[in-house]
């Protein structure tokens, strides 16, 4: 049978915290930095880069002036060599479609639109994971999240005596529910 006593239960328990840690550090690096920039997706586009560029025209056009040899034309504006399709929007304007970019003709302004997406790196990827937009990623996620409160756990125990759970240990983990309820009961108020 196991001779469980103390002294090795608490050994197991920082080795599984420490291992656990170390493991997952990279991981929970990515959701931390995804998270952050997802929060802010009102303020930005935390997975794409977004580029508009204002393009002079030579003169104004008609509706009936626009056929595939003048799309053309104005794609050699924006050093675009093909383009996928285009459509009026209104009577007034032409938008013309490529890969990862588009062009918004106004053909009564003399101007257009070039607008270039691009992805964010590493926050495009980071953000694949966190809102489990990969394929099967949902049971690492799930695995993930549930080793997380393992970590948790495990990490409650390291400290014995007036730094550890039963010290001031116990004040912080009351004090730190203090946020999560105020936000609670705030949200329920409006």
């Amino acid at each position: 049978m196991f001779n469980w006593n103390i002294k090795k239960i608490r050994k197991l328990n920082v080795a599984t915290h420490r291992d656990l840690g170390y493991f997952f550090s990279s991981l929970i690096l990515i959701y931390c930095i995804s998270g952050i920039a997802l929060n802010h997706v009102d303020d930005w586009n935390p997975d794409f880069i977004l580029t508009k560029t204002v393009v002079k025209l030579d003169k104004t056009y008609t509706k009936d002036e626009i056929n595939e040899k003048q799309i053309n034309e104005f794609s050699k504006l924006v050093k675009e060599e093909q383009f996928k399709v285009f459509d009026f929007p209104t009577s007034n304007q032409v938008k013309i479609y490529y890969n990862n970019s588009s062009l918004h003709v106004y053909l009564d302004k003399k101007e257009a639109v070039y607008e270039q997406v691009a992805k964010r790196h590493v926050f495009y990827q980071s953000n694949v994971l966190h809102r489990n937009s990969l394929k099967g990623w949902k049971w690492a996620s799930d695995i993930f999240a549930f080793l997380l409160i393992v970590i948790n756990i495990t990490g409650l125990f390291i400290l014995k005596g007036k730094h550890g759970i039963t010290g001031r240990g116990k004040w912080l983990i009351a004090a730190g529910t203090i946020p999560p309820i105020v936000a609670i009961i705030i949200q329920a108020l409006l």
